[in-house]
Parts: C-alpha cells; structure tokens; sequence
C-alpha cells in the first residue's frame, strides 16, 4: 500500500471514491457543482486529501483541514472524509492512513466529529481524547 497526499489531478479518482462514501451513509449523491467547489479548495490549498493506493486503486481516503489552535498555539486540524473501500477494511489500512495523514498535514493536534455509531472505530485508531460536545451553527 502506497500512502501519500491526493494531487488536484487525481480528482476524477477522488470523486468516485467520495460518491461511493457518500452512498454507504445514506447521503445523497453529490452533485457536479460540489466536484467543482471541492476541485477548486484543493487546488486552493483549502483542504487536503491523503489516500491509500494499491497500485492504481485508491482504497481509501481521509481530509484534513489545517487552522490554528489558541490551546497551545500551533496548527490544529479537523479531519473528515474517512472511507475506506469495503474490500480493504481490517487489514491495518485505516490506522496507516490516519497516521500518516497526521504526520504528512504537520498539525500538532487532529480532532474529528463522528455520529455515535463511529466513535468506538476512531477510539481505535487512536482518537482518544475527549474533548466535550461538538456543535454546530444553524
């Protein structure tokens, strides 16, 4: 498994990869207005993207955007978009790609907002600090 940051190029990839995501939650499908924006913050440098590659197949992905922490005053970042293809979960995938994603982003702290459902899998993976309650604005 080859581990490294989504270049703008590679968003044809991505976007299949985001679409089957967004199917296996039960989120509607994302329109070509959103590949746009989201081609558009990437080359940006609004968000980044790191992937797992076997070869020719992104097997999976994961996001984080990069802002700044007051708590100690470094950069901190939000991570999302976590999905791994079916065919390639519990094989030690998902932990390599959220550490390397940590190291690749240079963020001194990573926080993720999860549905309850998921917050034992991120425990697993090495989200362990609880932090409170994430809310958000209406």
């Amino acid at each position: 498994m080859n581990y490294r940051k989504i270049d703008p190029s590679e968003m044809d990839v991505l976007w299949e990869l985001q679409k089957q995501y967004k199917a296996e939650i039960g989120e509607d499908e994302p329109d070509g207005g959103g590949k746009a924006r989201l081609a558009e913050a990437i080359s940006g440098g609004k968000i980044n993207f790191y992937g797992a590659w076997d070869n020719a197949v992104l097997a999976g992905c994961c996001s984080v955007t990069v802002g700044f922490s007051t708590f100690d005053y470094m950069p901190s970042g939000v991570f999302e978009d976590f999905y791994i293809r079916p065919e390639y979960r519990h094989k030690g995938v998902a932990r390599q790609l959220v550490g390397f994603a940590y190291r690749e982003s240079g963020v001194s702290s990573l926080t993720v907002g999860c549905a309850d459902c998921d917050v034992e899998m991120y425990r697993a993976l090495g989200f362990t600090i609880e932090l409170g309650n994430l809310l958000a604005f209406e």
